[in-house]
Protein backbone atom coordinates (compact mmCIF):
# COMPACT_ATOMS: atom_id res chain seq x y z
CA UNK A 1 0.00 0.00 0.00
CA UNK A 2 1.64 3.29 -1.12
CA UNK A 3 2.52 5.88 1.47
CA UNK A 4 2.90 3.43 4.35
CA UNK A 5 6.18 3.22 6.29
CA UNK A 6 8.30 0.17 5.51
CA UNK A 7 9.86 -1.96 8.24
CA UNK A 8 12.66 -4.51 8.08
CA UNK A 9 11.78 -6.95 10.87
CA UNK A 10 14.97 -8.71 12.06
CA UNK A 11 14.46 -12.17 13.51
CA UNK A 12 16.11 -15.57 13.59
CA UNK A 13 13.11 -17.81 13.12
CA UNK A 14 15.23 -20.95 13.34
CA UNK A 15 16.95 -20.12 16.64
CA UNK A 16 16.25 -22.78 19.25
CA UNK A 17 15.80 -21.10 22.63
CA UNK A 18 15.23 -23.12 25.77
CA UNK A 19 11.56 -22.94 26.73
CA UNK A 20 10.64 -20.38 24.05
CA UNK A 21 9.54 -20.42 20.42
CA UNK A 22 10.96 -17.29 18.85
CA UNK A 23 9.37 -18.07 15.50
CA UNK A 24 5.78 -18.14 16.79
CA UNK A 25 6.11 -14.82 18.57
CA UNK A 26 7.70 -13.01 15.64
CA UNK A 27 5.31 -14.45 13.07
CA UNK A 28 2.43 -13.16 15.20
CA UNK A 29 3.88 -9.72 15.89
CA UNK A 30 5.07 -9.06 12.34
CA UNK A 31 1.69 -10.15 10.95
CA UNK A 32 -0.08 -7.66 13.21
CA UNK A 33 2.30 -4.82 12.35
CA UNK A 34 1.32 -5.28 8.70
CA UNK A 35 -1.88 -3.45 9.56
CA UNK A 36 0.11 -0.19 9.63
CA UNK A 37 3.45 -0.93 7.96
CA UNK A 38 4.88 -2.72 4.95
CA UNK A 39 6.89 -5.47 6.65
CA UNK A 40 9.67 -7.75 5.44
CA UNK A 41 11.41 -10.31 7.65
CA UNK A 42 15.13 -11.05 7.49
CA UNK A 43 17.81 -12.94 9.38
CA UNK A 44 20.12 -10.75 11.52
CA UNK A 45 23.08 -11.58 9.28
CA UNK A 46 21.22 -10.04 6.32
CA UNK A 47 20.11 -6.83 8.03
CA UNK A 48 23.11 -4.65 7.16
CA UNK A 49 22.81 -5.44 3.46
CA UNK A 50 19.05 -4.80 3.29
CA UNK A 51 18.34 -1.98 5.73
CA UNK A 52 18.92 0.98 3.37
CA UNK A 53 15.69 0.17 1.54
CA UNK A 54 13.45 0.53 4.61
CA UNK A 55 12.13 3.36 6.74
CA UNK A 56 13.07 1.52 9.94
CA UNK A 57 14.73 -1.64 11.18
CA UNK A 58 12.92 -3.43 14.01
CA UNK A 59 15.20 -5.83 15.89
CA UNK A 60 13.19 -8.56 17.54
CA UNK A 61 14.08 -12.15 18.45
CA UNK A 62 17.42 -12.09 16.69
CA UNK A 63 19.23 -14.45 19.07
CA UNK A 64 22.30 -13.77 21.24
CA UNK A 65 24.63 -11.46 19.31
CA UNK A 66 27.71 -13.19 20.74
CA UNK A 67 27.11 -15.82 18.03
CA UNK A 68 27.75 -13.14 15.36
CA UNK A 69 29.53 -10.35 17.24
CA UNK A 70 31.58 -9.03 14.32
CA UNK A 71 28.56 -8.82 12.02
CA UNK A 72 26.42 -7.19 14.71
CA UNK A 73 29.06 -4.53 15.37
CA UNK A 74 29.27 -3.86 11.62
CA UNK A 75 25.47 -3.53 11.50
CA UNK A 76 25.52 -0.98 14.32
CA UNK A 77 28.34 1.00 12.73
CA UNK A 78 26.68 1.09 9.34
CA UNK A 79 23.30 2.05 10.79
CA UNK A 80 24.86 4.93 12.73
CA UNK A 81 26.87 6.14 9.73
CA UNK A 82 23.86 6.10 7.39
CA UNK A 83 21.28 7.44 9.84
CA UNK A 84 19.23 4.23 9.72
CA UNK A 85 16.39 4.25 12.22
CA UNK A 86 16.77 1.15 14.38
CA UNK A 87 14.12 0.12 16.93
CA UNK A 88 15.04 -0.30 19.72
CA UNK A 89 17.35 2.70 19.24
CA UNK A 90 20.99 1.68 19.58
CA UNK A 91 21.64 4.08 22.48
CA UNK A 92 20.39 1.65 25.14
CA UNK A 93 22.55 1.45 28.27
CA UNK A 94 21.59 -2.06 29.39
CA UNK A 95 22.02 -5.47 27.70
CA UNK A 96 22.37 -3.76 24.34
CA UNK A 97 25.77 -2.55 25.53
CA UNK A 98 26.79 -5.71 27.43
CA UNK A 99 26.69 -6.44 31.16
CA UNK A 100 28.62 -3.39 32.36
CA UNK A 101 25.35 -1.89 33.57
CA UNK A 102 25.17 -4.51 36.35
CA UNK A 103 28.45 -3.15 37.70
CA UNK A 104 27.31 0.45 37.27
CA UNK A 105 24.00 -0.17 39.03
CA UNK A 106 25.72 -2.05 41.86
CA UNK A 107 28.12 0.86 42.38
CA UNK A 108 25.23 3.34 42.32
CA UNK A 109 23.31 1.46 45.02
CA UNK A 110 20.38 0.27 42.91
CA UNK A 111 18.46 -2.86 44.02
CA UNK A 112 20.38 -5.27 41.80
CA UNK A 113 22.07 -8.59 42.49
CA UNK A 114 25.53 -7.44 43.68
CA UNK A 115 28.02 -7.74 40.83
CA UNK A 116 31.81 -7.39 40.63
CA UNK A 117 34.42 -8.06 37.95
CA UNK A 118 37.77 -7.64 39.75
CA UNK A 119 39.47 -10.00 42.23
CA UNK A 120 40.04 -7.15 44.70
CA UNK A 121 36.27 -6.52 44.84
CA UNK A 122 35.24 -10.09 45.69
CA UNK A 123 35.14 -9.19 49.38
CA UNK A 124 32.28 -6.79 48.64
CA UNK A 125 29.98 -9.65 47.74
CA UNK A 126 27.72 -11.01 50.47
CA UNK A 127 28.31 -14.51 51.79
CA UNK A 128 26.51 -17.17 49.77
CA UNK A 129 26.45 -20.95 49.38
CA UNK A 130 27.65 -20.51 45.79
CA UNK A 131 28.52 -17.81 43.30
CA UNK A 132 27.52 -17.21 39.70
CA UNK A 133 30.30 -16.57 37.18
CA UNK A 134 29.23 -15.44 33.71
CA UNK A 135 30.72 -13.63 30.71
CA UNK A 136 30.27 -9.87 30.45
CA UNK A 137 29.28 -10.40 26.84
CA UNK A 138 27.04 -13.37 27.60
CA UNK A 139 23.35 -13.94 26.94
CA UNK A 140 20.75 -16.68 27.37
CA UNK A 141 22.83 -18.23 30.22
CA UNK A 142 25.61 -19.08 27.77
CA UNK A 143 28.88 -19.61 29.67
CA UNK A 144 27.23 -19.32 33.10
CA UNK A 145 28.52 -21.56 35.87
CA UNK A 146 28.35 -21.89 39.66
CA UNK A 147 31.41 -22.01 41.90
CA UNK A 148 32.10 -22.26 45.63
CA UNK A 149 33.61 -19.24 47.40
CA UNK A 150 36.97 -20.96 47.88
CA UNK A 151 37.21 -21.34 44.09
CA UNK A 152 36.91 -17.60 43.51
CA UNK A 153 40.35 -16.69 44.83
CA UNK A 154 42.24 -18.35 42.00
CA UNK A 155 39.72 -17.70 39.26
CA UNK A 156 40.85 -15.42 36.41
CA UNK A 157 38.09 -12.84 35.99
CA UNK A 158 39.10 -11.30 32.69
CA UNK A 159 35.84 -10.73 30.82
CA UNK A 160 33.75 -12.27 33.61
CA UNK A 161 31.23 -11.10 36.21
CA UNK A 162 30.71 -12.61 39.67
CA UNK A 163 27.48 -12.52 41.68
CA UNK A 164 26.22 -14.37 44.74
CA UNK A 165 23.76 -17.13 43.95
CA UNK A 166 20.51 -15.75 45.33
CA UNK A 167 18.00 -18.00 47.07
CA UNK A 168 14.83 -16.54 45.58
CA UNK A 169 11.15 -17.40 45.72
CA UNK A 170 10.45 -16.71 42.05
CA UNK A 171 11.42 -14.57 39.06
CA UNK A 172 9.17 -11.86 37.67
CA UNK A 173 9.40 -9.80 34.49
CA UNK A 174 7.89 -6.39 33.76
CA UNK A 175 7.31 -5.46 30.12
CA UNK A 176 7.35 -1.88 28.85
CA UNK A 177 6.77 -0.10 25.57
CA UNK A 178 8.58 3.24 25.66
CA UNK A 179 8.16 4.17 29.34
CA UNK A 180 4.66 2.71 29.73
CA UNK A 181 4.08 -0.52 31.65
CA UNK A 182 2.21 -3.17 29.65
CA UNK A 183 2.06 -6.40 31.68
CA UNK A 184 4.00 -8.61 34.08
CA UNK A 185 4.67 -12.34 34.13
CA UNK A 186 6.29 -14.53 36.76
CA UNK A 187 7.73 -18.02 37.01
CA UNK A 188 6.35 -19.57 40.23
CA UNK A 189 8.83 -22.47 40.03
CA UNK A 190 12.47 -21.25 40.18
CA UNK A 191 13.55 -24.36 38.28
CA UNK A 192 11.26 -23.60 35.32
CA UNK A 193 12.19 -20.08 34.23
CA UNK A 194 10.00 -19.96 31.13
CA UNK A 195 6.85 -21.54 32.56
CA UNK A 196 5.20 -18.17 33.14
CA UNK A 197 1.91 -16.95 34.55
CA UNK A 198 0.32 -13.52 34.61
CA UNK A 199 1.38 -11.47 37.60
CA UNK A 200 -0.49 -8.60 39.19
CA UNK A 201 2.20 -6.12 40.31
CA UNK A 202 1.84 -3.95 43.37
CA UNK A 203 2.59 -0.25 43.38
CA UNK A 204 5.94 -1.02 44.99
CA UNK A 205 6.72 -3.57 42.25
CA UNK A 206 6.06 -1.01 39.53
CA UNK A 207 8.10 1.64 41.33
CA UNK A 208 10.98 -0.85 41.43
CA UNK A 209 10.77 -1.59 37.71
CA UNK A 210 10.29 2.04 36.76
CA UNK A 211 13.62 3.01 38.35
CA UNK A 212 15.43 0.94 35.75
CA UNK A 213 13.30 2.14 32.84
CA UNK A 214 14.07 5.73 33.88
CA UNK A 215 17.77 4.91 34.27
CA UNK A 216 17.98 3.57 30.73
CA UNK A 217 16.58 6.78 29.16
CA UNK A 218 15.26 5.12 25.98
CA UNK A 219 12.55 7.34 24.53
CA UNK A 220 11.20 4.57 22.32
CA UNK A 221 11.35 0.81 22.33
CA UNK A 222 10.46 -2.44 24.07
CA UNK A 223 12.15 -3.29 27.37
CA UNK A 224 11.90 -6.12 29.88
CA UNK A 225 12.89 -5.74 33.52
CA UNK A 226 13.76 -9.15 34.99
CA UNK A 227 13.86 -9.44 38.77
CA UNK A 228 13.86 -12.07 41.49
CA UNK A 229 11.89 -12.06 44.74
CA UNK A 230 14.21 -12.90 47.61
CA UNK A 231 13.18 -15.02 50.59
CA UNK A 232 12.98 -11.75 52.56
CA UNK A 233 10.44 -10.37 50.08
CA UNK A 234 12.65 -7.84 48.27
CA UNK A 235 13.02 -7.50 44.52
CA UNK A 236 16.50 -7.50 42.95
CA UNK A 237 17.26 -6.80 39.32
CA UNK A 238 18.51 -9.82 37.37
CA UNK A 239 18.62 -8.26 33.90
CA UNK A 240 17.47 -5.19 32.02
CA UNK A 241 16.86 -6.38 28.47
CA UNK A 242 16.73 -3.58 25.89
CA UNK A 243 18.06 -5.28 22.76
CA UNK A 244 15.70 -8.08 21.77
CA UNK A 245 13.63 -9.16 24.78
CA UNK A 246 11.45 -12.21 24.32
CA UNK A 247 7.90 -11.10 25.16
CA UNK A 248 6.13 -14.38 26.03
CA UNK A 249 3.07 -13.14 24.16
CA UNK A 250 1.67 -16.67 24.12
CA UNK A 251 1.14 -16.33 27.88
CA UNK A 252 -1.27 -13.41 27.43
CA UNK A 253 -4.96 -13.45 26.68
CA UNK A 254 -6.23 -11.94 23.46
CA UNK A 255 -7.08 -8.57 24.96
CA UNK A 256 -3.62 -8.17 26.48
CA UNK A 257 -1.91 -9.17 23.22
CA UNK A 258 -4.05 -6.69 21.32
CA UNK A 259 -3.14 -3.98 23.80
CA UNK A 260 0.54 -4.71 23.42
CA UNK A 261 0.36 -4.64 19.61
CA UNK A 262 -1.48 -1.32 19.76
CA UNK A 263 1.22 0.11 22.03
CA UNK A 264 4.08 -1.08 19.80
CA UNK A 265 2.35 0.22 16.67
CA UNK A 266 1.88 3.66 18.25
CA UNK A 267 5.47 3.63 19.51
CA UNK A 268 6.85 2.85 16.05
CA UNK A 269 4.84 5.66 14.48
CA UNK A 270 6.07 8.07 17.15
CA UNK A 271 9.65 6.88 16.70
CA UNK A 272 9.52 7.47 12.95
CA UNK A 273 8.00 10.91 13.44
CA UNK A 274 10.60 11.89 16.02
CA UNK A 275 13.64 10.67 14.07
CA UNK A 276 13.40 11.69 10.41
CA UNK A 277 16.03 10.18 8.14
CA UNK A 278 18.79 12.52 6.94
Amino acid sequence: MPGRPSVLFVTDLAYEARGRRYCDEDIFLSSRLRGDFDVALCHPLDAAALMDAFDAVVVRNSGPVLHYREEYDAFRDRAAARGIRVYNPLCGRADMAGKQYLLDLTAAGYPVIPTVDRPRDLGRLPAADAYVVKPKAGADSIGLRFVAREELAGLPLDGLLVQPRVDFRYEVSFYYVDDVFQYALHAPDPERRWVLERYRPTGADLAFARRFIDWNTLDHGIQRVDACRTQEGDLLLVELEDLNPYLSLERLDEAARDGFVTAVTASLHAFLAATPRP
